[in-house]
């Protein structure tokens, strides 16, 4: 995949209506500072052009992402952020599910858990809520550079059985340091592409 444009195309917060978008698009969910914005830098070859952050809960926005004309690739807002409201994580959620049912150009979603880490009950709860919006979700494991090869067979091991994985479901370690993983997700994007 060669990335010749990106461009942050819309802005959508609670109050906002969503886009009616006509290019496929690729949803990324996960845990506040489980690092969406840091693995759609990888994808787009961009340092910081998805906007990170050490904080959790930067993202509290849907940005959707224009590549190349042909995608969107789609930053949903991270859960699990303690420093924000009750109120303000359920908007954020309705949001959330209202954009995953509604949306028709919506090809895949991809769920990004940290690999250091048990899946926790809002990891296992968001990835039924994606199941429920009628996805099946790709789990991309963040920053597995912080694991040694066996450290990683096992937390993988680990992570399937918590989330009672299938042996066909897709489960791509990926980081952001190294890159490893980002042309694994990039080929399935073409992939949903087609």
């Amino acid at each position: 995949m060669i990335i010749r444009s990106v461009n942050l195309e819309t802005v959508c917060g609670i109050t906002s209506r969503l886009p009616e978008n006509t290019l496929p698009e690729f949803a990324f969910y996960g845990k506040s500072n489980v690092g969406k914005s840091s693995l759609i830098n990888a994808l787009i070859n961009r340092k910081a052009y998805a906007r990170t952050s050490q904080e959790p809960g930067k993202t509290q926005t849907i940005n959707f992402y224009n590549v190349n004309e042909a995608f969107y690739l789609v930053d949903l807002p991270g859960y699990g952020y303690a420093r924000v409201s009750k109120e303000l994580q359920a908007k954020w959620l309705k949001m959330i599910e209202k954009y995953l049912k509604t949306s028709e150009m919506l090809r895949g979603v991809f769920l990004l858990i940290d690999m250091r880490h048990e899946p926790s009950a809002n990891d296992a709860a968001m990835a039924e809520l994606i199941r429920a919006c009628g996805f099946e979700p790709v789990f991309i494991l963040t920053k597995a550079d912080k694991l040694s090869r066996n450290e990683q067979a096992k937390n993988l091991a680990v992570i399937k059985k918590k989330l009672g994985l299938k042996e066909d479901s897709l489960v791509i370690p990926f980081s952001a340091v190294t890159k490893d993983g980002r042309d694994r997700i990039r080929e399935l994007i073409e992939r949903y592409l087609d």
